[in-house]
C-alpha cells in the first residue's frame, strides 16, 4: 500500500490547522450546493404550475439546466487552475445562489429556461470548483476523504427536501421561500471563504538537474519528460488518455444515478404493482445506501485502493440492480436498489479524485473534463431508458445500467497513474 502526503511519496505530519479548516470549508461548500439544488428540485412542481408549462416542456426546459452546467463546468475548470479555488469556489456558490431566485419569477416558459440556464451555470462553476478544492485537500491529507464530501451533498439535499416540504407545508410562497435559501446561502459563500486554501504552488523550472552532472541528451529528455508536478510550465494541457478513460466512465456510473433518481420508483410500481406509497421507498433506499456508502468510502479506499473501490462497487451495483430487475417481490427489489446505491457510492468520488491528481497544473481542468461528461450522462440516463421502454418493458430496460456497471467494473484499472513516478496521490495501486 502506498500513501502519500504533499505530493512525496511518504506519510505526512498531521494535518496542520490551516488543512482542517479548508477541510471543513470544502464541506460546507458541498452540503451548500446539496441545498441549493435540493430546494430547487423541491418546487419544481410549484414552477411548472406557475408558468403553465406542461411535462413535455418542462423536460426541455431542464435540459436548458444541464447546458448551463456543462458551460458553467468548463468555464471553472480553467479559471480555478489560473486563480485558485478560494476564488472560483465562493464566486461560483454565491451565483448558484442568486440564481435560485429567477425561477420563482418566471411567468413563462422563455423565462424559466433563461433562469434555469443561469442556474445550471452556476451549479457547474460551484461543481468543478468545490471538487477541485476537495482534491487539493486530499493532496494535503495524504489519504483518502473525497467521498465523505460527496455525501454531505447528499444530506444538503435531504436537509433541503425537509425544509421544502415545511414551507410548502405552512403555504409560504415559493418566492420568499427561495428568496431567502438565497440570501442564507449567499451569506454562508462568503463566510466559509476565508478558510480555503491558497493554491499549491508550482514548481519552479529547474534547468539543471544538479547536483550530479548529466549529460547533455539526458537534460534534454528530462526537460521533455517532466513528471506531472512541472505541469504549470507546459504550454498545453491536453486530456491524457487516462483522463478520457475516466470520463467515460463518470459518464457510464453516473448515468446509472440518473436512472436510478427517476426510475427506481416507477419500476417497483409498475413492473412489480406496488402502490406509490411503496415505491417511493425505491429511492429511498437507494439514496440512504448511496449517502451511507459514501461516509464508509474513504476508509474503505484507504485499505484497498481505489481501483478496489471502483471495481467492487460497480460490479455490486450491476448486481444489486440485476437482483431488483429479477425480483419477484417488493422485498427483493427493495435489496436490489439498496445494494446499488451502496455500490454506486464511493465510484464516482473516486473518478473525480484519480481526475484532479492526474496532473496537479491542470487539475481544474480536469476535473471539470469528468465532471462535465458525467453529469451529461446524470442527464441522458432518464431520458435513455423511456425510449427503450417503447422496445421492451421496463425491467429489461433497466439492464442497460447493469452493463455500464459491469463495464466500469472492467474498466477499473484506469484509476492507476500511467507514466513515470511523480506525485501522484493514489493510495494504492491494486
Amino acid at each position: 500500500m502506498q500513501r502519500i502526503a504533499h505530493g512525496t511519496g511518504l506519510q505526512g505530519p498531521p494535518p496542520s490547522a490551516r488543512l482542517r479548516n479548508g477541510r471543513r470549508a470544502t464541506f460546507v461548500y458541498f452540503a451548500l450546493n446539496g441545498f441549493l439544488m435540493g430546494m430547487w428540485i423541491v418546487y419544481i412542481p410549484v414552477v411548472r404550475q406557475h408558468t403553465g408549462a406542461d411535462h413535455a416542456l418542462l423536460g426541455w426546459l431542464l435540459l436548458l439546466l444541464g447546458a448551463g452546467a456543462f458551460a458553467g463546468m468548463r468555464l471553472a475548470g480553467p479559471l480555478t487552475d489560473r486563480f485558485g479555488a478560494q476564488v472560483t469556489v465562493p464566486a461560483g456558490a454565491a451565483l448558484c445562489a442568486v440564481a435560485l431566485v429567477p425561477p420563482a419569477w418566471a411567468a413563462d416558459a422563455p423565462a424559466l429556461g433563461a433562469a434555469l440556464l443561469l442556474l445550471g451555470f452556476g451549479n457547474g462553476c460551484l461543481d468543478v470548483g468545490m471538487n477541485t478544492h476537495a482534491v487539493q485537500v486530499e493532496r494535503g491529507y495524504g489519504r483518502p476523504v473525497m467521498s465523505a464530501f460527496h455525501a454531505v451533498f447528499s444530506v444538503g439535499g435531504a436537509l433541503a427536501a425537509l425544509a421544502g416540504a415545511a414551507a410548502l407545508g405552512l403555504g409560504l410562497p415559493a418566492a420568499a421561500t427561495l428568496g431567502a435559501t438565497a440570501l442564507g446561502g449567499l451569506l454562508l459563500a462568503l463566510l466559509a471563504a476565508p478558510a480555503l486554501l491558497d493554491p499549491d504552488p508550482a514548481p519552479a523550472p529547474v534547468p539543471d538537474p544538479a547536483p550530479a552532472p548529466v549529460p547533455a541528451p539526458a537534460q534534454a529528455s528530462a526537460q521533455v519528460t517532466a513528471p506531472a508536478g512541472d505541469a504549470a510550465v507546459r504550454p498545453a494541457r491536453r486530456a491524457s488518455p487516462r483522463v478520457r478513460m475516466l470520463a467515460v466512465l463518470a459518464f457510464l456510473l453516473m448515468l446509472c444515478e440518473g436512472v436510478a433518481n427517476d426510475w427506481s420508483a416507477l419500476h417497483l410500481e409498475d413492473s412489480l404493482g406496488a402502490p406509490a406509497a411503496t415505491a417511493a421507498l425505491a429511492y429511498g433506499a437507494f439514496a440512504a445506501a448511496m449517502t451511507a456508502g459514501r461516509f464508509l468510502a474513504d476508509r474503505v479506499a484507504a485499505r484497498t485502493g481505489p481501483v478496489a473501490v471502483l471495481r467492487h462497487g460497480a460490479a455490486l451495483a450491476a448486481a444489486g440492480l440485476a437482483l431488483a430487475v429479477a425480483a419477484p417481490g417488493v422485498p427483493a427489489a427493495l435489496a436490489g436498489w439498496t445494494l446499488f446505491g451502496a455500490g454506486l457510492s464511493g465510484c464516482v468520488p473516486q473518478l473525480f479524485s484519480a481526475a484532479g491528481h492526474a496532473d496537479p497544473g491542470a487539475a481544474g481542468a480536469n476535473v471539470a473534463r469528468v465532471a462535465g461528461l458525467g453529469y451529461l450522462g446524470m442527464l441522458a440516463g432518464p431520458a435513455v431508458i423511456g425510449p427503450l421502454t417503447r422496445l421492451v418493458p421496463l425491467g429489461p430496460a433497466l439492464l442497460l445500467p447493469v452493463a455500464c456497471c459491469a463495464f466500469a467494473a472492467l474498466a477499473a484499472g484506469a484509476l492507476r497513474p500511467e507514466g513515470p513516478p511523480g506525485p501522484q496521490p493514489m493510495v494504492s495501486e491494486r
